[in-house]
């Protein structure tokens, strides 16, 4: 049975496109956030990508190997109790994350 996520990429009015998931991301919807994430990047070539999982409740190796893979595009907003994977895998070390506000 698939974990429940949503995902929306929209256009802010500076132009600045975010990619927003919501849920868990886990093996069973690794792809959907992967071909959203991988979509998006490519929709902003030259420029940084705000992943913004400020309402993502949980997350697996899958999902933090999908942002290592872009890690040189993205910037990352996440909400509190996922900082401290961030920095144990070492992402915070190749991309800005910033954390939510509560």
């Amino acid at each position: 049975m698939a974990t429940s996520l949503s995902l929306d990429t929209v256009r802010r009015d500076a132009g600045e496109l975010v990619l927003s998931a919501a849920g868990e991301i886990d093996l069973s919807n690794i792809d959907g956030f992967t071909r959203a994430l991988t979509s998006a990047v490519a929709e902003t070539p030259g420029a940084t990508l705000t992943v913004d999982l400020s309402a993502v409740e949980y997350l697996d190796s899958s999902a933090i190997n999908a942002l290592f893979a872009h890690a040189e595009q993205i910037r990352v907003i996440a909400p509190p109790h996922l900082m401290r994977v961030f920095t144990i895998s070492g992402l915070t070390e190749l991309t800005a994350i910033e954390a939510a506000a509560h």
